[in-house]
């Protein structure tokens, strides 16, 4: 059985050896504190990096027509291509890895309700659009436009919050009155959520109304679309390059006219940030496992060197009676003190400095920062760690320093009584 008087003699021991002590210590300490502080760091980019495309499919695309550069089967260059509602149904047709998709016109107009008034943009689009670009529209905030508004061709539109605060004041409910675009009387029947409440956050109404109404009846801005199973490089090349042969045999351009149709690819992007927070977080973990695995030869070489030093004790209590097992279970007990202290000193040392980060952050207003404010992404938010990790941590370097304290203890009461009283 361990007694209370072992703790008091490990407690003297440690006494005894103060700089051995707090070498030791220090060298734990420093190795948690790192690991941890790198960590919060390396998940304070990657938090940053996916609050970017929180409000952006990752699998979404955009592809809009512009000028061809080559003359293509007697039709000349510089010839300014045009989109309809057929190259949206053609797209959904022959291209079965396209999910969701919504043609779009956009339109700079006056909004009005009585005297007050905006100039805004003004987005004709499909349904789907909303599940698209994430324009969520909560309970009790009406809806989006919906399947019914494009068939009856219907006077209707979504608004962003900005809107309704502007053209709604003296707490006017939006929902069913009737604003004015253009020469045009549409009926409000959704407000949309947006935390950035941006002036430029567009409004939503059909795309039949729309293009009827503003675009000629026949023409399309953009087409939007998701599209799923596409989850590499290769993948989405190899989309891309169907989609604008595709395109090019409706529209006879050159296949290799790179310069004919406009692509946008959010899951390009996001692959390409993907990796590059998967390399930095690689990079960060080989640091701190490299500055724990520091901590741990520190603890290792300092309790072999403890060991030595106390060899000749070792053959004393061996003389008098005591049995290897209790002079082991001493060292043992020694060890995990020592790490344990020490390493739960560098946890909270490491979790209470990223959780101070990310307390200023949030009184600065640092964490709530993004692509709609102040005009340009976050790259850093959160940095905080995981309890879960930063336990495994303090736990593999408290088994580091039971083994750093057995295997040489192990090795010095296997020596006989006689000669490790002759050790010095």
């Amino acid at each position: 059985m361990f007694e209370f008087n072992n703790l008091q003699e490990i407690w003297g021991t440690m006494k005894k050896n103060k700089l051995r002590t707090f070498l030791t210590g220090f060298s734990v300490t420093w190795g948690i504190f790192m690991l941890i502080v790198l960590l919060g760091a390396g998940n304070g980019l990657g938090n940053g990096i996916g609050y970017n495309f929180r409000n952006i499919s990752t699998n979404l695309c955009d592809c809009w027509p512009r000028y061809t550069t080559q003359p293509y089967k007697g039709m000349p260059a510089n010839r300014r291509l045009t989109f309809t509602i057929e190259d949206v149904k053609d797209i959904k047709r022959y291209h079965p890895e396209v999910s969701f998709i919504s043609p779009m016109n956009n339109r700079s107009d006056t909004i009005s309700f009585g005297k007050e008034y905006l100039t805004g943009s003004v987005r004709s689009v499909y349904p789907d659009y909303a599940s698209i670009s994430f324009v969520p529209v909560h309970a009790g905030n009406g809806r989006f436009i919906n399947a019914s508004d494009l068939a009856g061709q219907r006077k209707v539109i979504v608004i962003s919050p900005r809107m309704a605060t502007v053209l709604f004041r003296d707490s006017i409910e939006p929902l069913g009155k009737y604003v004015r675009i253009g020469n045009g009387m549409f009926r409000v029947v959704g407000i949309y959520e947006d935390e950035n409440k941006s002036n430029d956050s567009p409004a939503y109404i059909p795309f039949t109304t729309g293009q009827i109404l503003f675009s000629g009846g026949y023409r399309v801005d953009e087409i939007f679309f998701t599209i799923e199973g596409v989850n590499t490089e290769a993948q989405a090349e190899a989309f891309e390059n169907r989609l604008k042969e595709r395109l090019a045999h409706r529209h006879r351009f050159h296949p290799e006219d790179k310069s004919a149709i406009g692509f946008y690819s959010a899951g390009e992007e996001y692959r390409m940030w993907q990796g590059m927070t998967n390399g930095i977080a690689f990079f960060i973990w080989i640091i701190g496992i490299g500055t724990l695995m520091a901590g741990i030869v520190g603890v290792s070489n300092i309790m072999l060197i403890a060991v030595r030093e106390r060899t000749k004790e070792f053959g004393i209590r061996k003389a008098i009676g005591a049995k290897p097992s209790s002079i082991l279970r001493l060292i043992i007990v020694e060890s995990v003190l020592v790490t344990a202290v020490f390493g739960y000193m560098g946890m909270i040392g490491g979790i209470g400095l990223t959780e101070g980060i990310d307390y200023l952050m949030d009184r600065i207003g640092a964490n709530a920062a993004s692509a709609g404010q102040e005009g340009s992404p976050t790259v850093f938010r959160h940095p905080t760690v995981n309890l879960g990790i930063a336990l495994a941590a303090t736990g593999v370097l408290i088994v580091a320093g039971v083994l750093a304290g057995y295997f040489p203890a192990r090795k010095a009461v296997r020596i006989p009584a006689i000669d490790a009283m002759r050790m010095e």
